[in-house]
């Protein structure tokens, strides 16, 4: 596989705030794609209420845990009914410099069968070793996972 490019611009409009886009998203997403991204309301002049470099960050690691998850869930045919992840990224100084040292993710797997319980957890610790998002980043990433079962299949 050769290399792949995604595509992001961002454009100031006003006081920290910006709109973020991909042109490979554009028209293909609600509010064509774009969103407001601000910092965070922790340092000076930061805005409540919208998207920060640090939001993105640890919902990057979560998305990708989730696809990355589906994706080995499909190909060792887990018949599963539900997948959530919560996730919490931390920042610090270390050494004088801001990093985003942890991500903690939670993910929650929602099983038919509890006879599944074993192959899931097995699941999930291939899905934290192989995201390729949490192996591309210094952070240390944190997984925390729940399976349960539901009664039925209705």
């Amino acid at each position: 596989m050769g290399p792949h490019f995604y595509n992001i611009n961002v454009t100031w409009s006003k006081e920290r705030i910006g709109l973020m886009s991909s042109p490979e998203l554009h028209n293909m997403t609600p509010g064509n794609g774009s969103i407001e991204v601000a910092t965070p309301p922790q340092f000076p002049k930061g805005i409540e209420g919208l998207w920060s470099p640090e939001h993105l960050f640890t919902a990057a690691v979560s998305s990708c845990f989730m696809t990355t998850f589906l994706a080995i869930a499909e190909n060792f045919k887990l018949n599963f009914k539900g997948f959530s992840c919560d996730s919490s990224g931390k920042l610090e100084m270390v050494d004088g410099k801001l990093y985003m040292t942890e991500v903690h993710v939670k993910p929650v797997v929602t099983l038919y069968d509890d006879e599944d319980r074993e192959r899931a957890l097995k699941i999930l610790n291939k899905t934290e070793r192989s995201c390729l998002i949490s192996n591309s980043i210094t952070a240390k990433v944190i997984m925390e996972p729940l399976i349960q079962t539901v009664l039925c299949k209705a």
